[in-house]
């Protein structure tokens, strides 16, 4: 949401651009836009008014989240994935059980959506298997696309040095039952290619586990709005 109805790309260089999220504001110094990416706290009324105020010249905020309170038309862009990648999971609603509960679990499996389920799942995998907290500057999004053989598993993730001074995008595709999976081995992908180093986690000095992990079972529910749309 920008001034004047402005757009990321048409804002002056030196803009005062705030945002909440390390991940948002990695990414958007990452775009080399010139733009003075700053922190911003507050709900949305909180940041929007900054912005009326002029103290920012513009605040990005999840548009899953301005769905939720039917603001969706107050954006002025609806920001790319192309440009930048969303949270693990972010857009999706869910409902957390007992796995050993089966009565419940067939109960929550009739609001069970397959695709978002197996999205969030990969998506989630990228960030266990990197050991990332969701403060750490990393984006995933999880996409099932018709492809040669049938349904499919789009996967793509970003890693981005703190400062926007670099940024890691890596993909794959795999089965759709094989979320976790393939989520493992792109973190892997990343991690080879120098993830733990750009984004600080110097923790990382192993390979990824790459079996799913066992524990509760998450449901998630239809995503609130279509995936490329919730960054």
């Amino acid at each position: 949401m920008a001034r004047d109805g402005l757009t990321l790309g048409e804002l002056p260089t030196g803009s005062r651009v705030g945002t909440g999220s390390p991940r948002r504001a990695a990414q958007l110094r990452a775009l080399d836009l010139g733009l003075d990416v700053q922190p911003i706290r507050g709900n949305v009324d909180t940041r929007l008014r900054a912005v009326a105020e002029g103290r920012y010249d513009a605040v990005v905020l999840a548009r899953a989240g301005l769905l939720r309170l039917g603001r969706e038309a107050e954006a002025t862009e609806v920001i790319d994935p192309i440009q930048m990648l969303p949270a693990p999971g972010q857009g999706a609603l869910a409902v957390e059980c007992r796995a050993d509960d089966d009565e419940l679990v067939a109960w929550l499996a009739a609001i069970d959506d397959p695709d978002s389920h197996a999205a969030v799942r990969a998506e989630r995998a990228v960030l266990a298997a990197l050991e990332a907290g969701c403060s750490a500057p990393i984006g995933a999004l999880a996409e099932v696309a018709e492809g040669d053989d049938g349904a499919e598993l789009s996967l793509r993730a970003v890693v981005a040095a703190p400062d926007g001074s670099d940024a890691l995008r890596r993909s794959l595709v795999g089965p759709v039952d094989e979320a976790e999976l393939l989520g493992a081995r792109l973190a892997a992908v990343l991690l080879e290619d120098g993830a733990a180093e750009l984004a600080e986690m110097s923790h990382l000095s192993v390979a990824p586990r790459t079996e799913p992990r066992s524990g509760a079972m998450c449901i998630p529910t239809h995503r609130a709005l279509p995936r490329e749309r919730v960054s």
